[in-house]
């Protein structure tokens, strides 16, 4: 079942726990004044998990990964984390929160348009991370101040573009890696560029149509044999975290119930995310918002499994932690990825809207 676009604001713990939602049936629009207890513990969720990032926040205006230290990809995801749950900048609890971590996004942004704090091994997650959290903002912030982040937005989409325009070999063109100047390809990063593209021409930018299509190619040249799921690189085996990579990624951009994510989906009802996996919240995001878009009993059981799955695991002060190798990476991230993950059905992030 859809929400409809109404404005919620969810409030913190010390205003009081959210006790209502407006529902929406997508077919009848008919509202439904009672949430579902299931709906009430994942809206009782969701606010302690933002009061938890709110803490979090750096003096910087930052959010920081334990073994990375503070970084644009998770400063985004945490911004976007109080955006899919209504919050906007310039309004209520959270306002001073996000209006200063997308102070200190701008601020990280290099002379050729790459969003990074440090570098890294792989400088492309954070800048992706980074476009679509300011392509998602734009329009939720008054005109005098979206005037620059469009113009942040536009020289990072650049950077994406040019990424992709690059000479690749014939198996790797259309796709994005770890670096700018990268000449070969993987559908991870390449799943966060898409979106950001995506979310970007949404908002009015300039991206071409060919390069959204070159894209598209990539992303099913990584579908297994039989359309059995998606994989890390064409020709490798698949994944529930890749196969619910490529199925938003096919999904946002138009080819709704595409064979290949068909046939993703039913791999993933058969081979669901477990907690205990790598990059599980990573996968969490994807797969529940992957499994959103291909709508019916695909998204009935990929909801059910993910509310069963996140909230036994959330931290009495409203946190989650990894338990394999994204533990490293800290609260603020799993906690942001839990949020983006569970908040889907609130439709008020732009990428999520079918």
């Amino acid at each position: 079942m859809a929400i409809a676009n109404c404005r919620l604001r969810i409030g913190s713990v010390v205003a009081g726990l959210l006790t209502t939602m407006l529902f929406f049936a997508t077919d009848t629009r008919q509202v439904q004044a009672e949430p579902t207890p299931e709906q009430k513990q994942v809206d009782q969720a969701i606010v302690k998990a933002l009061d938890f990032l709110a803490r979090q926040q750096q003096p910087s205006g930052s959010w920081k990964a334990d073994n990375y230290g503070e970084m644009t990809s998770i400063t985004s995801l945490s911004i976007m984390a109080y955006l899919a749950a209504g919050h906007v900048p310039g309004e209520g609890p959270y306002s001073d929160s996000m209006q200063r971590g997308l102070r200190w996004v701008l601020d990280h942004q290099q002379r050729n348009g790459l969003i990074v704090h440090q570098s890294s091994h792989g400088p492309m997650y954070c800048h992706g991370i980074s476009t679509l959290m300011l392509a998602e903002v734009i329009g939720m912030v008054p005109k005098d101040e979206a005037k620059p982040l469009r113009e942040a937005l536009e020289r990072a989409v650049k950077l994406i573009l040019d990424a992709q325009n690059l000479q690749k070999p014939r198996d790797q063109a259309g796709g994005w890696r770890y670096q700018p100047s990268s000449r070969d390809s993987d559908l991870s990063v390449t799943g966060w560029q898409l979106l950001a593209l995506r979310a970007a021409k949404n908002v009015g930018c300039d991206v071409p149509a060919e390069n959204i299509d070159r894209a598209i190619e990539y992303v099913r040249n990584c579908s297994s044999r039989s359309n059995r799921g998606f994989c890390y690189q064409p020709g490798g085996g698949p994944s529930p975290v890749m196969t619910g990579t490529g199925i938003l990624a096919l999904e946002i951009c138009g080819q709704h119930h595409a064979p290949e994510s068909l046939g993703g989906a039913d791999f993933l009802l058969a081979s669901p995310a477990r907690y205990q996996q790598q990059h599980f919240f990573y996968g969490a995001y994807y797969c529940g918002v992957g499994m959103f878009q291909i709508g019916g009993r695909h998204w009935e059981q990929s909801r059910e499994h993910l509310r069963n799955t996140l909230l036994p695991k959330q931290a009495a002060d409203g946190s989650w932690l990894a338990e394999n190798d994204e533990r490293g990476v800290g609260r603020p991230y799993a906690t942001s990825m839990a949020v983006l993950s569970l908040a889907v059905e609130y439709q008020f992030l732009p990428i999520y809207q079918r």
